[in-house]
């Protein structure tokens, strides 16, 4: 069966699956003793190449998910997938559950790593797409399904993955590392951790180990267990799950603790409790810890023995990144900007970089058509610098302090949005065919919230 890939959108990477039961399983070549694969660390998820029936796509490596999910299908090639049926899933959000595809015996590979039965459902919903808010094609989720087949090292730093089996793996003790035990609950990975009130005591949670979040902690409220959402707080859009947009409550802890691990000043989300309404059986989870936290250790997953190993890596004493300005940008297409040039050549070239765009087109010898990514801001949180400023959902961003945004990745842009307190930034937006100039100053969230 041949299903064109269409376009969807998802910003927040926490989705719930029942397991499929069908026995699959990776192996990697008998001469080797561990596969390498090479990820990108794009908002702190790692998205890792992969072949689907030979396809070359590109997924994010999720320990959040049970099964392999597909999606983001556009009309520019197609995919083979075997052996579909129809179905209905239903995940985070307030919305109803969604139509979706299950497929099985499917050739999946990473690297030399394959499978030669996978299982894996394919999304249709067109809204739910990855690749706008990270600024890349990204065409689905696996987890479970490596994790388990192998021993797993993630060097955040590196940016690579080694896949070992795990009859063949022999640890290595390393400096600034610590082995903690976990726990595998319907083949997802739960770790005991800690977090700090304000108070100083130290309350214990158990937390869902998900690289799929590009989120630092979630935390569910629950007074009773101590877990209190601090004074100083606002309400926001923390993303998109399977079922609808996800809301709560974003605020920091005084800190956290993984094993001997501690963090300062922690930054934390309470989701709303309407968003988990599809899972019916949290049990004794109180939240989850995502890629803002994990990127900042070089981790070995051995899902055989049950033990999690963390290193410290470069990563660790960098501050929590937050959205000071307040904008939530995505992309939406591509659009044309013309510029003066000197060469004499009439030619079209193409960007070698995979990308949404930038193809260019050389008039009379004088005039530069370039076709780039669009920029736009998706949504604006109220009260923020950016939305008191003027700035309006569906405004067109064209520079950020003087710098035209074409020439930069997504996250880029972000981080030139939101670089530290106190800074000036001006921006530069088309609204309506004009071109109009804001300019704010971002502020600490907390020292200026009223309780």
């Amino acid at each position: 069966m041949q299903l064109k890939r269409r376009n969807i959108y998802v910003t927040l990477f926490l989705l719930a699956f029942c397991a499929m039961g069908f026995a699959q399983h990776f192996h990697i070549p008998n001469t080797k003793k561990f596969e390498r694969v090479p990820f990108e660390l794009i908002n702190n998820l790692m998205v890792v190449p992969v072949e689907l029936n030979g396809a070359k796509l590109k997924f994010i490596l999720d320990t959040g998910v049970s099964s392999a999910i597909l999606f983001n299908l556009t009309n520019q090639d197609s995919v083979q997938i075997n052996n579909v049926s129809k179905m209905s899933l239903r995940g985070l959000g307030e919305g109803e559950p969604i139509q979706a595809l299950k497929s099985v015996n499917n050739t999946f590979k990473l690297g030399n790593a394959t499978c030669f039965d996978q299982s894996l459902y394919v999304i249709l919903d067109k809204d739910l797409n990855f690749s706008t808010s990270l600024g890349m094609p990204v065409h689905g989720i696996i987890g479970y399904d490596v994790f388990r087949d192998f021993v797993v090292e993630a060097n955040y730093m590196k940016q690579n993955l080694k896949l070992y089996p795990p009859e063949n793996y022999k640890y290595k003790l390393k400096k600034r590392a610590e082995t903690i035990p976990m726990t595998i609950i319907n083949k997802k990975i739960y770790v005991d951790a800690a977090v700090t009130r304000e108070d100083n005591t130290e309350v214990p949670v158990k937390l869902l180990v998900d690289t799929g979040s590009s989120d630092a902690l979630w935390l569910f409220h629950n007074p009773e267990k101590g877990l209190e959402i601090p004074q100083q707080n606002y309400e926001d859009f923390l993303g998109k799950g399977l079922s609808g947009n996800i809301f709560g409550k974003r605020t920091k802890l005084k800190g956290m603790r993984i094993g001997s691990f501690h963090f300062d000043e922690a930054k934390v989300a309470f989701p709303y409790a309407e968003s988990f309404s599809a899972i019916k059986d949290l049990g004794n989870r109180n939240g989850s810890v995502g890629g803002e936290v994990l990127k900042r250790f070089n981790i070995i997953f051995d899902y055989t023995h049950n033990k999690i190993t963390l290193a410290k890596n470069g990563n660790f004493g960098t501050p929590f990144q937050y959205n000071l300005a307040g904008l939530d940008l995505q992309h939406n297409g591509l659009r044309y900007i013309a510029e003066k040039i000197t060469d004499s050549r009439g030619v079209v070239k193409k960007s070698e970089k995979e990308s949404f765009g930038n193809v260019q087109i050389l008039l009379e010898n004088t005039t530069r058509l370039s076709l780039v990514p669009e920029i736009v801001v998706s949504g604006i949180r109220a009260g923020s610098p950016a939305a008191n400023a003027g700035l309006k959902e569906g405004d067109v961003i064209l520079a950020v302090n003087g710098k035209r945004i074409h020439n930069y990745k997504l996250q880029e842009i972000l981080q030139m949005l939101n670089e530290r307190e106190g800074k000036r930034v001006r921006v530069l937006i088309e609204r309506y065919d004009r071109d109009l100039l804001f300019s704010f100053v971002l502020k600490d969230l907390f020292e200026t919230k009223k309780p």
